[in-house]
């Protein structure tokens, strides 16, 4: 997808106010986005998650790229979501959108090759699953894949823990949770320097042979990438494997995560549009690999061979 046609993508996702339980102007937008693909079949569980499929030719989905369409705000007089209080002690302006509220902040600017956001967590990353269906649409490819979009999950992943029992994902696919991760973190990675392949989270480490074979495709494809663990927090990818699903996860790394900027000031996050634009080819480049393809066995045959080498010393 061209540069332009993916930022009008990420705009048009960013300008939605969101906050947990607050989805629907976010989920209205990926709804109408999904409308356009053809090849995309989308059903929503009760609780108003959205799970879309896209499916050209017979090949069954490997993977199902996750993300929630949340950010913390104001519901009520009650914050909901990750902000410490002293930021909320300042009483930064708010905007009111009825039943919840937002940092005062630009819904979408980008300069400087970077996106600034009063949500860039984790809309940006709904916008990348949407840009996937865009692209394998446009060159109209044999894929099969899958887009979850979850609610709540600022709160304690409220969204996906619904997603996981409803059984509308089989336990066959991994489900890949996509995330952004405060560039001041240890380990988190650094923004311009691509996208990172999370090994793990605080609590949980996550499928060693998916985190390898998108390790693969990004070397195979040339697309920039990280590989770091976590070292705070939790993510989505470990809520799945807690409900028994296979897990990885992929994230990009994000400036003032949080809204918390220099200071205790309330600030807009801020993402690299190259960071971006090398997600949108992960995604593409996974969602099109066969599903025969395992490194984990091509490691083996290289070990194997050089085990066969150095026999004679044994």
């Amino acid at each position: 997808m061209d540069t332009d046609s993916l930022l009008a993508l990420v705009r048009s996702v960013l300008a939605q106010p969101t906050a947990p339980f607050h989805e629907d102007a976010v989920r209205g937008e990926i709804l109408m986005q999904l409308a356009q693909c053809p090849h995309v079949r989308v059903v929503q569980d009760i609780f108003g998650n959205v799970i879309a499929h896209y499916q050209r030719g017979n090949a069954a989905p490997r993977y199902a790229f996750a993300a929630h369409m949340d950010h913390p705000g104001y519901v009520g007089e009650e914050f909901l979501g990750g902000v410490p209080e002293e930021y909320r002690a300042k009483k930064p302006p708010i905007r009111d959108f009825g039943a919840f509220s937002m940092w005062d902040l630009p819904a979408c600017e980008v300069r400087e090759g970077r996106i600034h956001s009063r949500a860039c967590d984790d809309l940006i990353h709904c916008a990348t699953i949407l840009a996937l269906f865009h692209e394998l649409e446009r060159t109209q490819t044999e894929a099969s894949v899958m887009g979850l979009f979850s609610r709540a999950e600022e709160v304690g992943f409220v969204g996906a823990i619904h997603l996981a029992k409803s059984g509308h994902v089989s336990h066959d696919v991994t489900i890949v949770s996509l995330e952004c991760s405060s560039e001041r973190s240890p380990g988190a990675g650094k923004m311009g320097e691509g996208v990172i392949i999370r090994v793990g989270d605080k609590t949980s480490i996550f499928n060693d042979a998916d985190t390898r074979a998108l390790t693969t495709l990004a070397v195979e494809n040339k697309i920039p990438h990280q590989r770091c663990l976590m070292s705070g927090g939790t993510c989505e990818a470990t809520a799945y494997q807690l409900y028994g699903y296979r897990a990885a996860a992929l994230c990009i790394a994000l400036g003032n995560y949080h809204n918390c900027g220099p200071d205790t000031t309330i600030a807009p996050e801020f993402v690299s549009v190259e960071d971006v634009q090398g997600m949108v080819r992960l995604l593409v480049a996974a969602a099109t690999v066969p599903a025969t393809a395992n490194p984990a066995a091509e490691l083996r045959e290289k070990l194997e061979k050089s085990l066969e080498k150095y026999q004679r010393f044994m």
